[in-house]
């Protein structure tokens, strides 16, 4: 079991887009078991690489009450969303100590490249869908809070850095 540490906000890191995961290699796997032993640790519901400063696209996601349910991403990229929006308290360990409501599509259809190597299709609803978005923004070079006004934000951050002291 290996905890990675997350990188503190605003490492540039978290500004930099992730590189193409090109094929499933055991050391792709051994990332994406670290991952979930991270995610498990915080808790959380999803993690992506540069979070713990592994620029690839990788990302796990398990919105599942009884966990265990670990869906494991490379590449990952929404084909539809659902017009319907879903409103939930979102958080980053790299920021730790604030959240902030965010609405997201309710539902999303995903393409990845799964633990196999292989192209898969599966459609995320509810706090799945909306950590899957989370971990894609991360994999973009967004953050959650990137959602929010500027005021919003602002005050998020400064709140962030106060407790950080």
């Amino acid at each position: 079991m290996t905890i990675r540490t997350c990188l503190p906000w605003p490492d540039k890191r978290l500004r930099t887009a992730a590189d193409a995961v090109p094929e499933i290699t055991e050391e792709i796997r051994a990332i994406w078991d670290d991952m979930i032993d991270t995610m498990e640790a915080m808790p959380g519901v999803g993690l992506a690489a540069p979070q713990i400063g592994v620029m690839l696209r990788l990302a796990v996601v398990d919105g599942s009450t009884q966990r265990g349910r670990v869906v494991r991403l490379a590449n990952p990229d929404i084909l539809h969303s659902s017009i319907e929006l879903r409103e939930h308290e979102e958080a980053s360990p790299n920021l730790p100590g604030v959240a902030a409501k965010i609405q997201r599509p309710r539902a999303v259809t995903v393409r990845f490249l799964n633990e196999d190597g292989v192209v898969d299709r599966r459609d995320f609803v509810g706090i799945e869908a909306t950590s899957v978005q989370h971990q894609i923004d991360h994999l973009n070079g967004k953050m959650y809070f990137d959602h929010l006004s500027r005021m919003k934000r602002d005050m998020l951050i400064k709140k962030a850095r106060k407790l950080a002291r």
